[in-house]
C-alpha cells in the first residue's frame, strides 16, 4: 500500500504528466480558460486514463504478448482509448449537456491526447503490474487535473490583471504555463519514500 501511495504522489507532483513530462499540452492550453470547464475535462481525462490503463494492460498481457504482436501496441492502445472516449462522450452528452457543450471539440480530442496514450505506454515500459498500472493511470489523470485546474485559475485571474497589450491573451498564458512548469520541476529533486 505504501508503494502505491509513493507511486501516486510521485506521478502527481514530481513527474506531473503536463508540467514536467509535457504530455497533453493541447487540452491543457485549450480548455483552461475557466476552472469549471477545466475540472470537467480533468475528470473526463482521469476516468479515461484510469480505464485505459486497466484495459491496455490486460490487452498487452493477454493478447499482444501471447500472440507475439507487441509491435501493434500503439495502434491497439489508440483503439482502446478511442472506444473509451466515445463512451465518455455519450455519457456526458446525456448526463451533463452543459459540460458536453463547454468541452466542445476538446472532448473527442482526448482520443489523441498524448497524455492518455503516454501513461498507457509508460505502464508497460515501467513493467507495472495491474494494480500499479491502475494507480499510475489514476494518478496521471489527477496530475493532469491538478495542472489544468491550477492553470485555469491563473488564467481567470489574468483576465482582470493589468497586463501590457503585447502580452495579453495567449502570450501571457504561455509565460504563466512556463512558470508553473518551473515550479513543478522544483519537485524533481524531492525523494519520496
Amino acid at each position: 500500500m505504501r508503494d502505491l501511495l509513493i507511486l501516486a504522489t510521485t506521478v502527481i507532483f514530481v513527474e506531473n504528466i503536463v508540467l514536467t513530462q509535457f504530455l497533453g499540452i493541447c487540452p491543457f492550453l485549450g480548455v483552461s480558460k475557466k476552472v469549471s470547464t477545466a475540472i470537467g475535462m480533468g475528470m473526463a481525462v482521469t476516468f479515461v486514463m484510469t480505464l485505459a490503463s486497466f484495459m491496455t494492460y490486460l490487452c498487452q498481457i493477454f493478447l499482444l504478448i501471447p500472440l507475439k504482436i507487441e509491435y501493434m501496441q500503439t495502434m491497439t492502445f489508440i483503439l482502446i482509448i478511442a472506444s473509451l472516449v466515445q463512451f465518455v462522450e455519450m455519457f456526458l452528452q446525456k448526463s451533463s449537456p452543459a459540460l458536453y457543450q463547454a468541452l466542445g471539440i476538446y472532448l473527442p480530442l482526448i482520443t489523441t491526447n498524448c497524455a492518455v496514450l503516454g501513461v498507457a505506454l509508460l505502464n508497460i515500459q515501467e513493467k507495472y503490474n495491474l494494480i500499479q498500472s491502475i494507480v499510475h493511470g489514476f494518478a496521471g489523470g489527477l496530475s493532469f487535473t491538478l495542472a489544468i485546474v491550477l492553470f485555469a485559475g491563473v488564467r481567470e485571474r489574468l483576465e482582470s490583471a493589468n497586463i501590457p497589450k503585447p502580452l495579453r491573451g495567449f502570450p501571457i498564458a504561455l509565460i504563466s504555463a512556463a512558470l508553473m512548469s518551473l515550479a513543478f520541476m522544483g519537485f524533481s529533486g524531492l525523494k519520496i519514500g
